[in-house]
């Protein structure tokens, strides 16, 4: 499944992370106008095909005239505190509905889920939550709000001191090294990755809800 976020590749391909650094963080130059940085705070986001969850009321049809509700994830907000050893993210978003049939009061419930990614693969914990619309009688759209939090070690977040000194140290004319790029470094590349963390939100999907997102 791709990702929409993903630090580490941000930095492999030398696109900006807009916003300026704070402190504590490593503003790296590459040289080219292009200055990434990398922050101990997970980065935010929602994994592709799963922003969206579509119900149906009879199952194995999926046609237009069979829908019942829609949903999607949106103006998703993230706080970091990243003041002691346990960094703690905190992810909120909005869930906008519709349903086709308004007749009646109703209220539909939808699963979500919250996943820690390091590395861009490999799952640090998931966990389930899930939120609730409350469509009045003859009202067509709902709104609800919703959120998720995740601890992160400060200490796997945090690039070694070693690989640090060698993306930030400036080089000379003249060096050996001067006209090589550190992030081309398959150990600093391997070194940003192991700490490079992700906060990920989205819909708990069935396999055919999340088939249906990928192919509509």
């Amino acid at each position: 499944m791709k990702l929409r976020t993903r630090l580490f590749s941000v930095i492999a391909l030398t696109a900006a992370l807009a916003g300026c650094g704070r402190e504590g963080e490593l503003v790296v130059d590459q040289g080219v106008g292009i200055t990434a940085v990398l922050d101990s705070c997970p980065a935010v986001g929602i994994p592709d095909y799963t922003g969206d969850v579509t119900l149906f009321r009879n199952a194995g049809d999926v046609s237009s005239a069979n829908l019942d509700v829609v949903a999607s994830i949106t103006n998703l907000r993230h706080s970091c505190d990243d003041t002691s050893a346990k960094i703690y993210t905190n992810a909120s978003f909005d869930v906008l509905a519709r349903r086709l049939d308004t007749r009646g009061a109703r209220t539909v419930t939808l699963p979500y889920y919250a996943t820690v990614m390091r590395g861009g693969s490999a799952v640090v914990s998931k966990r389930i939550g899930s939120v609730t619309l409350n469509f009045a009688d003859g009202q067509e759209r709902a709104q609800a709000s919703a959120e998720a939090g995740a601890y992160v070690d400060r200490a796997e977040s945090s690039l070694p001191a070693d690989i640090r000194e060698r993306i930030t140290r400036r080089r000379r004319a003249g060096d050996p090294d001067a006209a090589l790029d550190p992030l081309a470094d398959p150990e600093v590349r391997a070194a940003i990755q192991r700490s490079s963390f992700e906060l990920l939100v989205g819909f708990q999907l069935t396999q055919d809800q999340l088939a249906y997102n990928a192919t509509r």
